[in-house]
């Protein structure tokens, strides 16, 4: 089935989906239904259903007769009864399939007031087509200007043109009951055409527009649902949902249409169970419903003077306890009829392919480590001194004082690394009386630090032991 926007380009694909004539899109196949008797052959003797569906823009579907006996198939183009003129749409169903869905929309084949097909549609039929489609658009954005000046509460959704161009209706959506005698007015002067005003509800408005919903699919409403119920919020409820309005709502505000898809399920199921405000009667005091689990079966009871500890009973036990209250028996507490919830275990990834944990290609971070290589004999060790730190700076010169001392007096040294201070310039240079040391009590007490010049990088050589 082609696009109706775009089918009418040459060699029969579709302009703006590139498939070759067929779409997987929302706007193209919107509301379609597989043709399973298609491969049926009748009995003999029978005719074939005189009946087909047809689609219009959005969605519209209707049933026409074909009168003139033409061979269609799904996907032609036909000029169909339109008042006042004709339309054009597309054929989506044909065979014993559409007797099925008049039934179910409850159109009887035998009426008079199923209209008929005039003719497939002509190239000329379809060039005025598509040129009147082409103005819905901007003629959209227009007339939503107008209502704007004249302060009408309603919003223009859609406009949908006829196939011959002669009439544009206008879908809108408002809350109250609108006057727009006079839109219609300036709606005719503006476009030049027969104006029609279709008011739609909100549902229909989202079934219209098309969108995704919080599922991640296509909405139901613009996919293939075509009645649209009452929900109510006590579907929620049925279903223990959060009555969380930003949750619940849909796309067109409402309440979302498949909270009513699994109620049937839930209603079958709390047909067993007591009221949730029944009140058991113990010894101990009464008990009231806090919680329940509908499809195990449980309920959690708390006493009215201790609502922090729950006790989980299952629904042949409350029904036990109701019936020995109803005789006017108190029953001793709700532990002797207490269940002990077992949780269940987790249950982790089994890793049976043999693979590693999904962070295996992940480079670990490396840890520095601190660099603890034994220093060779005599090599060197470069000590940075960068002159914030007297103190730090006058270590080298003390240590070599400290060592002539301990040789001269005859003690035995250990081998003392090499070090070296490369930074020449330091706070010595401008300090030369601090540099001066004071008389150590190895050395003699008139032995005197001759150190008036500025220094040198200071080298610690290997110190040999005397004999």
């Amino acid at each position: 089935m082609a696009c109706t926007s775009c089918s009418t380009s040459d060699g029969g694909a579709p302009k703006g989906c590139k498939n070759n004539g067929t779409c997987g899109t929302d706007s193209c196949n919107k509301l379609t239904v597989f043709d399973w008797l298609s491969n049926m052959s009748l009995p003999n003797g029978e005719a074939p259903f005189d009946c087909v569906e047809v689609r219009f823009k959005n969605g519209r579907k209707e049933f026409y007769r074909n009168t003139e006996n033409l061979t269609l198939s799904m996907g032609d183009i036909v000029a169909t009864v339109a008042s006042p003129g004709h339309d054009i749409g597309i054929v989506t169903l044909t065979g014993e399939l559409v007797r099925i869905q008049m039934k179910k929309k409850g159109v009887n084949p035998a009426g008079n007031d199923v209209a008929k097909i005039y003719r497939k549609a002509s190239q000329k039929d379809i060039d005025i087509w598509t040129v009147a489609r082409n103005k819905e658009e901007p003629m959209k954005v227009r007339a939503r200007e107008l209502a704007i000046a004249q302060k009408l509460e309603m919003k223009i959704s859609d406009i949908e043109f006829q196939g011959d161009g002669s009439k544009a209706t206008f879908y809108y959506t408002a809350n109250d009951r609108v006057d727009f005698r006079l839109l219609i007015k300036d709606f005719a002067k503006e476009f030049s055409t027969r104006v029609e005003m279709k008011q739609v509800g909100f549902r229909q408005e989202a079934a219209r527009l098309g969108g995704i919903g919080s599922c991640g699919r296509e909405l139901c409403c613009s996919t293939w649902l075509t009645d649209f119920r009452s929900v109510n919020t006590s579907a929620a409820r049925y279903q223990q949902l959060s009555l969380n309005p930003q949750k619940l709502a849909g796309q067109c505000g409402k309440l979302k249409c498949c909270l009513n898809y699994e109620l049937d399920t839930y209603m079958d199921a709390l047909k067993d169970f007591p009221e949730f405000d029944t009140k058991l009667i113990t010894e101990k005091g009464d008990a009231i419903c806090q919680k329940q689990d509908i499809f195990k079966g449980l309920m959690w009871f708390a006493y009215t003077n201790n609502f922090a500890n729950w006790h989980v009973l299952k629904i042949e036990q409350v029904k036990e306890i109701i019936a020995e209250n109803k005789l006017k028996n108190k029953v001793s507490s709700l532990e002797d009829y207490a269940v002990e919830v077992v949780s269940e275990p987790e249950q982790n990834f089994n890793n049976a392919m043999g693979q590693e944990s999904l962070t295996r290609f992940d480079q670990p971070k490396r840890k520095k480590k601190p660099n603890k290589k034994p220093r060779a004999a005599g090599e060197k060790m470069i000590v940075p001194n960068n002159g914030n730190n007297a103190n730090n700076q006058n270590k080298p010169a003390i240590q070599k004082n400290n060592t002539q001392n301990n040789t001269k007096s005859g003690i035995d040294q250990k081998e003392n690394p090499v070090r070296e201070n490369p930074n020449g310039n330091n706070a010595n240079r401008n300090r030369k009386k601090n540099n001066r040391k004071k008389p150590n009590g190895n050395r003699p007490a008139g032995a005197e630090n001759k150190s008036e010049e500025p220094r040198k990088p200071i080298i610690i050589k290997k110190n040999e032991n005397k004999e």
